[in-house]
């Protein structure tokens, strides 16, 4: 080995080589970028979240229109048939209409109420509150004796309440009662006079009447 030779390797040209470096480069912006596209995402999510709102808010007011518009054309029927059932309902019998129940035809005429006593002198007879006279007519319509009697006949009050007949009042002061175990053969008719006993606060809606304490009565309004 001479001295002026270089030892093995690359030539020399008079000074030594570095060894190589790793260079960092670093890249500007990359932060930037990814907030940019985080931002797009949330706001295009914000924009289709808002239509999804405006949408449905919007379908559920021509929902609420479509139903309000039903109820209300639903209402209009409803009160329509309601007016055609009243006009088709038939009118319920009152005082001086003819009703009948099994072998009877009854007509009532009159009706006093508010009496505190009915009979005079030694048959008077004194109401526990006030009595309601019922002034009928009787008639048999069927083809036998029939028993007509006011234990059979009953009373009612608004409430739908039944009164029986006062009979033994009836036929101590009421000498035209006719409405006590008299038996009316077939084509006769009697008049008689139903009585109550009630309540002074009574209010009076209706009669029930009866050819027998079993039949199912016929009613007929009285108020």
């Amino acid at each position: 080995m001479h001295g002026n030779q270089p030892p093995d390797g690359p030539p020399q040209y008079g000074y030594a080589q570095p060894y190589p470096q790793t260079v960092i480069v670093r890249k500007h912006g990359g932060g930037c970028l990814r907030a940019f596209l985080v931002g797009a995402a949330v706001m295009a999510g914000l924009i289709i979240l808002g239509t999804l709102i405006s949408g449905g808010g919007s379908d559920d007011a021509s929902s609420d229109g479509g139903r309000s518009d039903t109820t209300a054309s639903t209402s209009a029927k409803n009160t329509e048939k309601g007016k055609k059932q009243e006009q088709a309902k038939p009118k319920s019998p009152g005082i001086g209409d003819v009703v009948k129940d099994g072998r009877f035809a009854f007509r009532v005429t009159k009706v006093e109420k508010g009496l505190s006593q009915v009979g005079e002198g030694f048959t008077i007879s004194k109401a526990q509150g006030q009595y309601v006279l019922i002034h009928l007519t009787v008639k048999n319509i069927g083809d036998e004796a029939q028993l007509f009697t006011d234990s059979g006949q009953k009373l009612l009050d608004t409430e739908d309440r039944q009164y029986d007949a006062a009979t033994g009042a009836a036929a101590l002061a009421l000498d035209d009662s006719n409405a006590f175990l008299n038996n009316i053969n077939p084509g006769n008719s009697v008049r008689g006079i139903l009585l109550f006993d009630v309540p002074k606060g009574f209010q009076l809606r209706a009669v029930e009447l009866h050819d027998s304490v079993f039949s199912d009565g016929v009613t007929v309004a009285l108020s």
